[in-house]
């Protein structure tokens, strides 16, 4: 088990990684609280919630549910769920605890920030990509119609407790579209964690928590060096955005039915090595060696159907463009990713037809 320091404007908080996670709330000041609620998805706190307070050491939480699914990530549900804390007599004195994946630590940290003004929360992030990324660095927002994140806020939790044994009740396909996170952190860490995925990659499973915990750990540290210098989002947090541009956009372009986050992600890693490419700032072998790791992690849903014209038209909606103006984070080689806010269109548009066409895959292949 690790324990990551993140230093924030606010104040420094705890991540904990690895097997035993649960168990550092006992050391945690829950006694300093007026009441506790935990903020989690039904079918997760069945299978998870005894073990969980048997581990914190909580008893008898209150409990807010709510769907799974990105659709809870609305207006409408943080007004239910500020109801439900309302009428369990949740104050200005209550901690939220948020136990699930990205929809639940997004929607709990926005919850948390404006309840009342404002109550402590804690992460407890149950699946790959909330472990490594999402329940780290105090971002929480909400969806508003098809965009996504539009409306959120930058508010640190007190703690957050990524244990792996939880991540034994996912399903494959969400487990490895959380591993596609984990690529970008290797990719932005540099040869030697990238190395060790290329190593250990097709041992990572669900249940393997032995050899998981380390990974997330390294993963996780990644996110914490980034968002300990730059906590809201300037020059420097924008490396962590690889991938994200074009994979936001597939994601609005299919209404959200198509692609897991991660899956949408890992496209648009590919996506951004062919901008990177086509500018000539990306080599070949580089490219080649990235894609071949991003394709070993499994079958992404197919893109050939999508016209890159109607993919060029969402990408300006990013709420990270400025004035129409995209940030595209390229990688020149890994361990080193440039910001460029000047790539042509005609480019962007070559590389999705590469992208479609499978004309990376086919190079990563020989």
């Amino acid at each position: 088990m690790e324990r990551i320091r993140v230093r924030s404007g606010a104040f420094p908080y705890d991540v904990v990684v690895g097997r035993g996670a649960w168990r550092a709330l006992k050391s945690f000041p829950v006694g300093n609280y007026s009441s506790i609620f935990v903020l989690t998805e039904g079918g997760l706190w069945k299978r998870w919630g005894e073990t969980f307070c048997r581990e914190s050491g909580l008893r008898n939480p209150g409990l807010v549910l709510i769907p799974s699914g990105e659709r809870s990530k609305a207006l409408r549900m943080v007004e239910r769920v500020a109801s439900g804390l309302l009428s369990q007599g949740a104050d200005r004195r209550s901690l939220l605890i948020a136990m699930g994946g990205g929809v639940v630590g997004d929607l709990g940290g926005f919850v948390a920030s404006t309840y009342m003004r404002g109550i402590d929360y804690v992460q407890v992030p149950t699946t790959v990509v909330a472990q490594v990324d999402s329940a780290i660095g105090g971002k929480t927002a909400v969806d508003v119609g098809a965009m996504k994140n539009l409306i959120g806020t930058f508010y640190p939790p007190r703690l957050v407790l990524a244990e792996p044994l939880v991540l034994a009740s996912l399903g494959e396909r969400t487990f490895r579209s959380g591993l596609y996170e984990v690529l970008k952190h290797a990719i932005l860490a540099g040869p030697r964690f990238f190395a060790l995925m290329e190593k250990s990659l097709d041992s990572l499973r669900p249940q393997n928590g032995r050899l998981l915990a380390p990974i997330l750990a390294r993963a996780a540290r990644v996110k914490v060096e980034v968002v300990s210098r730059d906590e809201r989002e300037g020059n420097l947090r924008r490396v962590l955005n690889l991938g994200h541009t074009i994979g936001h956009a597939l994601e609005e372009a299919t209404r959200y039915r198509r692609f897991l986050h991660g899956e949408a992600v890992g496209w648009g890693m590919m996506g951004s090595f062919r901008i990177g490419a086509r500018l000539g700032l990306l080599k070949p072998a580089e490219e080649n060696r990235m894609v071949r790791l991003i394709r070993r992690v499994g079958p992404l849903p197919p893109i050939k159907d999508l016209e890159a014209e109607k993919i060029l038209a969402l990408l300006p909606r990013d709420k990270k463009a400025v004035s129409g103006n995209l940030h595209w984070v390229i990688v020149v080689r890994i361990g080193k990713v440039r910001i460029v806010s000047d790539v042509p269109t005609e480019v962007v548009r070559a590389a999705l037809e590469d992208l479609k066409h499978g004309s990376a895959e086919h190079r990563a292949a020989n």
